[in-house]
């Protein structure tokens, strides 16, 4: 007897990829997850690559792995993709001691974060009203 498989969190027409302990405040990461959401793949994936932000090559990994889980595992198509999620969570934060003057010292937090992308496939029907 094996345990009872667990039910899918996300809809038939969602997947997701997750990057755990990203080396990068959680503040900095969610500037560059709203540069994306909401947006279709393809302009996403542009955005991503134009940016000038350090850490946006590892958004667009991410977001890659996620096209990559709805092609592959999920059968959606990759034309009608959103990024119809993406959110930042605190990891962990390591603390370092800088040596100041007078023989004191100062604390030097540096945090990690969490990335979890969702994207999901919709129809054009609905976006087509005149």
């Amino acid at each position: 007897m094996s345990k009872a498989k667990t039910e899918r969190r996300l809809k038939d027409n969602e997947a997701q990829a997750v990057a755990r302990t990203l080396r990068v405040s959680p503040q900095k990461l969610n500037l560059v997850a709203a540069l994306i959401r909401g947006k279709k793949v393809g302009q996403a994936l542009a955005e991503l690559e134009f940016s000038r932000k350090r850490i946006s090559g590892t958004v667009k990994k991410t977001l890659e792995s996620a096209i990559a889980n709805a092609e592959n595992n999920h059968d959606l198509d990759v034309d009608s993709l959103i990024v119809a999620e993406a959110y930042v969570g605190k990891s962990i934060v390591m603390k370092r001691f800088h040596a100041r003057g007078r023989g004191r010292s100062s604390r030097i937090e540096k945090p990690f974060a969490h990335l979890t992308i969702v994207v999901r496939e919709v129809t054009e029907a609905k976006g087509e009203a005149a």
